[in-house]
């Protein structure tokens, strides 16, 4: 009886929704029945040049690998050996007030930033520095800044 009641839009609008869920449901069942794939079908080799291919290998191209022909060494650094940390540079840029500036490596051209509390002596724009290099937590930071004799 409350259907009775119903205007013809809403009617319409209770067909639409009921066709476009039984059109829902065929999709989803035709997909179903069209995506059988099994386990087989979707395994992927890798070939001898490192490629891959959905061919499994050959098993008579298989190369047999002695464990005494597998060669494993570490360098031979010497742990006591620190590597050279001071470098030289020229001071780039320096503001006083703020207590930062940047000193560029004579070797590399790199950047370093410094700040007042690393500074040693005090320093100005072009000067030749002697400093060593950290990593700050904005990139490399130069520390014990001095002057350069």
């Amino acid at each position: 009886m409350g259907r009775s009641q119903e205007t013809l839009n809403k009617k319409e609008v209770r067909k639409k929704k009921e066709k476009k869920r039984k059109d829902k449901e065929k999709k989803r069942l035709a997909s179903k029945e069209s995506d059988k794939n099994t386990f087989d079908d979707m395994i992927a080799y890798v070939d001898a040049f490192g490629n891959i291919t959905d061919t499994p290998p050959d098993p008579d191209a298989h190369e047999d690998v002695e464990l005494e022909d597998i060669e494993i060494a570490v360098s031979k650094s010497d742990p006591n050996e620190k590597p050279d940390t001071e470098r030289k540079g020229i001071v780039a840029f320096f503001n006083d007030s703020k207590g930062y500036g940047f000193i560029r490596d004579l070797e590399t051209g790199q950047r370093y930033f410094v700040h007042i509390n690393n500074v040693e002596e005090p320093i100005k724009e072009d000067n030749l520095v002697v400093f060593e290099t950290e990593k700050g937590p904005k990139g490399p930071t130069a520390v014990q800044v001095k002057l350069s004799k």
